[in-house]
């Protein structure tokens, strides 16, 4: 049986390795957590309108009942293209094929020192961290008089692609009609959120019409979108966007991202952001062995423009591997992108969608947001969880996810 390492249980990764169940190849997934996570939701756990375990599956349970496949909770921290082996800590191992779907995370472009102060969310723990900075922040102003607890009531988002979006028009969702029913001595009024954006617009790949249509979207919940403003700084009191200062507590990164530090191993050409450039069958230069997929990758499409680093790319690309190698189709073949349509949602009845050229706002496009996220979902079990907890929200405006576990539950990585 010919060996297939995959590194990583993202999307790219996952769909490699269930299209290889029960075939001829002995393949092994190596990831440095124990779960797949459904990332777009991720936003959904740092404003705790769900539990991790909502959108999340074990990478072992996902494979329990296919023979050819193993897992490896693991980091590799090099790799040998010569002797064909991907070196972990403790052991090494050797592979036939190499499909590298490590993801990204995210950049501060290079002001790494801001990353204390403002988070991304890329993870679970990221998303652990996010959701108890902001709970936190809501205890601290409930014990100070209103002339002393703004600072705590400021929510700035830097960053306007899809996440940056989300992650505003949630806060001032929850927090508002949610959260702030619990506490005395807030008022809601005083709840700021901020969304920056260095371009001229939101949701840069949606058609103008509808980044205009999600900024507006945004500021009927009260969101202050600050577009062609550039944070300089940030630091434990706020950040700075020119001349101005912003003072906030919370502060959450969605600006920008970079691919894996692993790909530097390879030796190949890699882009601005770190990606490797791929062949057309997503194999890289001189290595017809190695294929690279998901945001790890750099791949151009027929007009010549970059495909973008989300799920529905990382899917589709991670079948189209598989294929290969089991087709033994190596070099023969070119990877096409079959765009099905890009979705973001502002908040509760509030979304857009560009599907097939078809462009929806408002009502219409959450629910065809719910619907693809809720078919999208790994297991039965998670569907249903997270169908309740939308359904419960959308008609009580409640979430129950709001526990401050442990001053040290979460720790920054």
């Amino acid at each position: 049986m010919k060996k297939v390492v995959i590194v990583g249980g993202g999307f790219g990764g996952l769909n490699a390795a269930k299209n290889l169940v029960n075939t001829d190849f002995d393949v092994t997934i190596i990831d440095k957590t124990n779960h797949h996570v459904f990332q777009p939701l991720l936003y959904q756990v740092a404003t705790a309108a769900l539990s991790p375990g909502d959108i999340s599956a074990p990478i072992r349970t996902i494979f329990s009942g296919s023979k050819n496949i193993k897992v490896i909770m693991d980091e590799v921290i090099d790799i040998n293209k010569d002797e064909k082996i991907v070196i972990l800590p403790d052991m090494k191992i050797s592979y036939d094929y190499l499909i590298i779907a490590a993801g990204a995370r995210h950049s501060y472009f290079g002001n790494d020192s801001w990353e204390p102060f403002a988070p991304g969310l890329k993870t679970l723990s990221d998303a652990l961290i996010i959701r108890e900075k902001i709970l936190r922040a809501l205890e601290e102003a409930e014990k100070l008089n209103p002339a002393d607890y703004q600072k705590y009531l400021n929510f700035v988002v830097v960053g306007g692609g899809p996440t940056g979006v989300e992650m505003a028009g949630a806060i001032a969702e929850i927090v508002k009609r949610s959260w702030l029913r619990d506490f005395k001595n807030i008022s809601a009024s005083k709840t700021k959120v901020y969304l920056i954006e260095a371009a001229d617009r939101i949701l840069l790949p949606y058609p103008p019409q509808l980044s205009l249509k999600a900024q507006k979207q945004l500021e009927s919940l009260g969101v202050s979108v600050l577009l062609n403003t550039k944070v300089t700084a940030v630091n434990q009191d706020g950040v700075f966007v020119g001349n101005e200062f912003i003072e906030s507590k919370n502060v959450i990164w969605a600006a920008g991202n970079a691919a894996s530090p692993l790909l530097k191993k390879l030796n190949t050409e890699l882009d601005r952001a770190g990606r490797a450039i791929v062949n057309t069958d997503l194999s890289i230069p001189g290595s017809t062995e190695i294929f690279i997929i998901g945001d790890a990758a750099a791949f151009k499409d027929e007009n010549g423009n970059y495909l973008p680093g989300v799920a529905p790319v990382a899917i589709q690309q991670g079948k189209f591997v598989a294929d290969l190698l089991k087709n033994n189709a190596s070099g023969k073949k070119t990877f096409k992108y079959r765009d099905k349509g890009i979705l973001a949602t502002i908040g509760r009845a509030k979304a857009i969608a560009f599907i097939k050229g078809l462009k929806l706002t408002g009502f219409l496009a959450w629910l065809a947001w719910t619907f693809i996220h809720i078919m999208v979902l790994i297991g039965f079990r998670n569907r249903v969880r997270v169908m309740t907890e939308w359904a419960w929200y959308y008609i009580t405006f409640r979430h129950g996810i709001r526990l401050i576990v442990d001053k040290n539950s979460a720790k920054y990585y």
